[in-house]
């Protein structure tokens, strides 16, 4: 047995004991002739089956902590954080904690791996631990060890343990979680975005943004500076412009000449083009092919939910279309998400 599952068992045996003694006796047992190992070796056998009885039927948790080498642990897929876009600079600030700390003192947790000769755990939070400690391990400290806690998680949930980690992260982009969302709402709830939004305590307008600038493709990506400079509110009327076929080509053209632009400045120690000016740039591409455009939104598996007809001073045309797949509060979400990026791209209700 391992010496924390051990010293566990051992400090709740040591409970089951003194309780099970206190309730019998009210207090120390009469008769000073009744030392405590007496007493103990009277009740062990009772503790002992109380204690893992408590254990085996879940009332009690044990959580199992060990020290891995991080070449046998691998980042899990499933995460929103990409580990090729870790690096020294980004991870310095934790490199140095752990460090000044002697080790790791937060540990990530993983889950283990079945039929990968390589690895045997993957990291469900904690990348940027795993990696740091990968690095620590190749610059001057080959004995730091990476702590976890071992978890048994379906990927469902190890999908919410992320992203509840991730929510808090300021280096994880909306563009990260978006794609992330995105990929988890077909593989784990069935392209049902209120099933969704419900399971990760979201509302459906804010989670339905989130999927649309998922759909944002990296040849308009490569106009901004960085993938992080993708943020949700500027880039979502960026993503539903992209979904009027009128503006494709014109979009995807101003990004080509935006990202040229944007090595150029690189190259020559400038500045980059800020997110901003980007998608001011991109949205006014060929502002002309914007009248008496069709906006459609899908619903479940790719299917079309409600598309704008037409717009005029006396009102905005929408269709509901069937076979959507959604309920109605999803719709109506959907209805909501069409007349916001009208508002923003000033085509509103309110003009």
């Amino acid at each position: 047995m391992a010496r924390k599952q051990k010293d566990y068992l051992t400090a709740l045996l040591a409970d089951e004991i003194d309780n099970h003694e206190a309730d019998a006796t009210g207090g120390e047992p009469e008769g000073a002739s009744a030392p405590r190992a007496d007493r103990a070796r009277r009740n062990s056998l009772l503790g002992r089956e109380s204690a893992l009885a408590r254990v085996a039927s879940g009332e009690v948790r044990q959580v199992t902590q060990i020290a891995l080498d991080p070449a046998r642990v691998r980042p899990w897929a499933g995460n929103a954080r990409s580990y090729n876009h870790l690096n020294e600079e980004n991870c310095r600030e934790l490199i140095d904690a752990i460090i000044a700390e002697g080790g790791q003192k937060v540990p990530a947790i993983v889950r283990r791996v079945d039929g990968d000769p390589t690895f045997e755990f993957e990291v469900i939070a904690g990348t940027r631990r795993h990696w740091s400690i990968s690095w620590l391990r190749q610059n001057s400290y080959p004995d730091m060890k990476f702590l976890a806690q071992i978890a048994d998680l379906d990927d469902e949930a190890a999908f919410r343990l992320a992203d509840i980690e991730n929510r808090a992260r300021k280096d994880v982009s909306d563009l990260e979680r978006a794609r992330n969302y995105a990929a988890a709402l077909k593989t784990h709830y069935g392209n049902h975005q209120s099933r969704m939004a419900e399971r990760l305590k979201l509302s459906q307008s804010w989670l339905s943004k989130m999927i649309k600038v998922a759909t944002i493709p990296d040849t308009i990506v490569a106009a901004f500076a960085s993938p992080a400079d993708v943020q949700l509110k500027p880039a979502y009327p960026l993503a539903m412009a992209l979904s009027d076929p009128k503006r494709i080509r014109s979009i995807q053209s101003a990004a080509r000449d935006l990202a040229a632009k944007q090595a150029d400045l690189r190259e020559a120690g400038k500045p980059p083009l800020s997110a901003q000016d980007v998608i001011k740039a991109l949205l006014a591409a060929d502002q002309r092919a914007t009248k008496g455009r069709e906006i459609v939104l899908n619903g479940a598996h790719d299917r079309p939910a409600v598309s704008l007809q037409g717009t005029s001073r006396q009102g905005i045309t929408l269709r509901l279309h069937a076979g959507h797949g959604l309920s109605d509060d999803e719709l109506l979400a959907k209805v909501k998400l069409l007349l916001e990026t009208l508002a923003a791209d000033g085509g509103g209700l309110q003009r």
